[in-house]
């Protein structure tokens, strides 16, 4: 497969230079399946497991026998925190647990793969020049969004934005924070779901970079043919 081409813009949203995708990486392949696993480990992983019950042991009360063993014609009762009585226990309810499980670092970095070239597929990456601001300004960041056409008020079409760097000082992390279509991580900490979880990614030249080395350590499994 050839190499992809795409261009470089400036903070300006002005098209500056234009670099070549690493073909190894940006190979154009998409294995759902393996995206599929990392996706619902993820969300297995933010699971909490606090949902709890409480069995005929654990609610208090009902010590005591509600009626003698035998001679009432009734049928025979222990405690009147069974669970066929109401204020009883629960016989199978949920307890807290552990849901998060482990996925092979591999694994992991070919889900990422995926979902990196099926934005590029969509035409839904964007690559900048750099990014950096002298203020601690929201208003500027939210030019530079608006200048790549990320934020057209005019039309009313908000993208949720994944902005990717390869650094972040104080002054970006400032000004950057109360744009509430855009999340902020590095190149080097994303993962697939954060990806797929937006509809635009944008990562600078120098995260880029990263992201490659990072990527190209994965081999597929024809190359491991």
């Amino acid at each position: 497969m050839e190499a992809i081409t795409l261009p470089i813009y400036n903070t300006e949203g002005k098209e500056v230079d234009s670099i070549k995708l690493d073909a190894k990486v940006f190979d154009g392949s998409i294995n759902t399946a393996v995206l599929y696993q990392a996706i619902t480990a993820y969300r297995a992983n933010q699971r909490k497991g606090m949902a709890a019950t409480k069995t005929r042991g654990e609610v208090s009360g009902g010590g005591r026998k509600p009626w003698k063993q035998k001679g009432t014609g009734r049928a025979r009762v222990g405690s009147t925190r069974s669970p066929l009585w109401r204020h009883g226990g629960v016989t199978f309810g949920p307890h807290p647990r552990d849901y998060s499980y482990k996925l092979p670092q591999k694994l992991k970095a070919q889900a990422l793969k995926s979902i990196i070239n099926a934005k590029v597929k969509e035409n839904d990456m964007l690559i900048l020049d750099d990014l950096k601001i002298d203020k601690p300004k929201t208003s500027a960041a939210a030019k530079i969004f608006s200048n790549l056409k990320l934020n057209n008020e005019k039309k009313q079409k908000i993208f949720s934005v994944l902005l990717l760097l390869d650094k972040c000082d104080n002054n970006l992390k400032l000004a950057l924070r109360n744009l509430k279509f855009l999340d902020i991580n590095l190149a080097k900490d994303t993962h697939a779901y954060e990806v797929m979880a937006h509809r635009k990614l944008v990562i600078t030249k120098n995260g880029l970079t990263e992201l490659t080395d990072r990527l190209s350590q994965v081999k597929s499994r024809k190359e491991k043919k």
